[in-house]
């Protein structure tokens, strides 16, 4: 089983050290073993001087997506090529207090009439149908406040596993989908 809630952690925890109001950033996962592979002289810029272990994964950050395109069309754009082990989402939200709605990109607290909690959401999914989340508060901006869980934002994760043309009513196992639009 791969080491997915160490990567979405590491992910989070880098995402507080670079603070709030980032853009989104998304991440191809990759066993880091297969990279320095590929690549052995990252070994020395990653700080690597013994053997990896074989279920440590390094996130490889990719280009931003269009800012003209909505989320889940843009994720529905993406299919990874094989050797990505799998896949992570670094966002920042507005959610309702209450609720698990969010408020759309660039609507704020003030047209919504609604009172809103600022939030990062960090999201895995592996081609072995694992999956991890990470959730922050601003209100709550604290490593020992963070919420983590494999459940903890469903219909994020899911969006990520079709990226990876993974079926989800299959609980993982590889889709029949030939190609992407």
């Amino acid at each position: 089983m791969s080491n997915i809630r160490e990567a979405v952690m590491d992910l989070e925890r880098h995402a507080a050290e670079q603070g709030w109001d980032r853009p989104l950033g998304l991440y191809a996962l990759v066993p880091t073993a297969d990279l320095l592979k590929a690549e052995p002289a990252l070994a020395s810029l990653l700080g690597i001087d013994s053997p990896v272990d074989p279920d440590e994964l390094t996130p490889v950050e990719q280009e931003p997506l269009p800012d003209d395109v909505p989320l889940e069309e843009a994720l529905g754009r993406i299919l990874w090529p094989e050797d990505v082990a799998g896949c992570a989402l670094v966002m920042e939200r507005l959610v309702v207090k209450g609720s698990d709605e969010t408020l759309a990109v660039g609507e704020g607290p003030v047209e919504s009439g609604r009172e809103t909690e600022e939030i990062r959401m960090v999201a895995g999914v592996m081609r072995d149908g694992s999956r991890h989340c990470a959730m922050r508060m601003r209100s709550h901006d604290s490593d020992s406040e963070v919420l983590n869980g494999a459940d903890l934002i469903p219909a994020l994760t899911s969006a990520l596993a079709l990226t990876l043309d993974l079926d989800e009513d299959d609980g993982g196992e590889r889709g029949d989908r030939s190609a992407k639009g």
